[in-house]
This record gives C-alpha cells, sequence and structure tokens, in this order.
C-alpha cells in the first residue's frame, strides 16, 4: 500500500533525523528511537516499490550495526580493526540521514516540491538550487548507467587490465555530461520563469493527510524523548 505524503512532512523528516544523528546515541534507548526512525524511510521506499534502494540500505545499516555492536570493540587492536570500526561507526551514525535524503529525492516530483517549499515562503534562491539539485544526481545516475552501457559494448571493462581505459571512456564523459545536464537545467527553471517576479501558480494541491500528522507527530515524540533521555534523564 503507498503512503503519500505531502513534501512539507518528507522536509521535516529530514531535518528531525539530520538533528538526532548529530546527537551521539549512548544508551540502548536511544539507539533503538534512532534505529525505529531509519526503519520509517525504509519502510516508506517498499511502499513506493522502491525495492532494490529499501534492501540495499537495509543490509548496509544492519551490517554496520552488527560489526559496531557485537564483533567489533573498544579492545580491538590493529590497525584494520579500528579502521573498520570507525567506519561502520560512521555508517551507522549517518547513514539514517543518507536514507531519509535518498527516499525524499526518489519519491518527490519537483512540481509537488516547488507548491511545498512557495507555501512555506521559501526564498525562490534557495528553492531553485534545491530544485536543480533534486534533479541533477537522479539524471547524473542515469547518464553513467548509460556510458557504463555503452562502455560494456566495446568490451571496456574493469577487469583484463582496461582500468585506465575505464577511468578516460567512463569519468570523462560523464564529467562533460555533468556541465551540460547543469546547464540544460538551468535553461529549464529559466524557461518555467523560476524567479521571476511574478508569483508562480501550481497546479499541485497540496494537503495534509492523516499519515502527514501521525508521522509528524511521531517524529515530535521521538526527538523529544531522545533528548531526555540523553540531557535529562
Amino acid at each position: 500500500m503507498r503512503v503519500r505524503l505531502d513534501p512539507r512532512t518528507k522536509l521535516f523528516m529530514i531535518f528531525v533525523v539530520s538533528v538526532i544523528v548529530m546527537m551521539s546515541a549512548t544508551t540502548p534507548v536511544l539507539w533503538a528511537i534512532r534505529i525505529i526512525m531509519t526503519l520509517v524511510p525504509i519502510i516508506l521506499l517498499i511502499t513506493e516499490k522502491k525495492y532494490a534502494s529499501a534492501i540495499r540500505f537495509c543490509i548496509l545499516y544492519t551490517a554496520a550495526l552488527l560489526l559496531t555492536f557485537f564483533f567489533l570493540s573498544e579492545e580491538s587492536t590493529g590497525v584494520i580493526k579500528a579502521l573498520l570500526t570507525g567506519y561502520c561507526a560512521i555508517i551507522a551514525q549517518f547513514l539514517p540521514a543518507v536514507i531519509t535524503a535518498w527516499y525524499v529525492v526518489r519519491t518527490t516530483r519537483i512540481d509537488e516540491f516547488m507548491s511545498a517549499m512557495q507555501k512555506m515562503h521559501i526564498p525562490d534562491g534557495i528553492t531553485i538550487a534545491l530544485a536543480v539539485v533534486m534533479r541533477f544526481f537522479p539524471t547524473i545516475k542515469e547518464e553513467y548507467a548509460h556510458i557504463k552501457d555503452a562502455m560494456r559494448m566495446r568490451g571496456i571493462m574493469l577487469g583484463g587490465g582496461n582500468a585506465v581505459k575505464m577511468i578516460e571512456f567512463r569519468m570523462i564523459p560523464l564529467l562533460f555530461s555533468c556541465v551540460n545536464i547543469g546547464d540544460e537545467l538551468s535553461a529549464a527553471a529559466i524557461t518555467r520563469g523560476l524567479g521571476g517576479k511574478v508569483k508562480r501558480t501550481s497546479v499541485v494541491v497540496l494537503k495534509l493527510r492523516a499519515a502527514d500528522y501521525l508521522l509528524i507527530l511521531g517524529f515530535i515524540l521521538a526527538t523529544v524523548v531522545f533528548i531526555l533521555y540523553k540531557y535529562v534523564l
């Protein structure tokens, strides 16, 4: 069952999760709250049928937690173990924000995002920059997939002593594509009148539904409990 959320709710999710990950979790209760908040965007990705992304994030986050809590300890010695411990700790700390941002980017249309930012009275300079960024990275991902397929057809792969050719024939076209895509997105923004003096209208009608209110309330309660357990209790 697909859960359609208002873009303002999604932006609130990013803000709350970003605040939570900036505060360290030192007790089981704090870790439980962080894990629950991480599971929310993963479940939402599943409802949006983004199964590959949800499974990938779930495996990566679970592996980082297991390595951090059960297989790696503070008494571990050796450079490799120390590096692995730090890497897993960073993944467990900041991956929730990455998962939430990925969910927002992959499930929010630009027209919905622009309408939500306008309702929140965000300056056009910030709105346009964020809208271009939201379209830029998915487009780059698609462009790299096309370049990868073209190089595979020409037999240019990582193995077989073609590593230099792989960098030359994939990275250089990708860099040129980045420049072209940035110019195209900027031209599209100007064509649609973004940044003009006249107030834009939108055919998208945004309305907070029951799911939005429940999610906002749940995240507020989780944040309050997290702060109380960390700084008060």
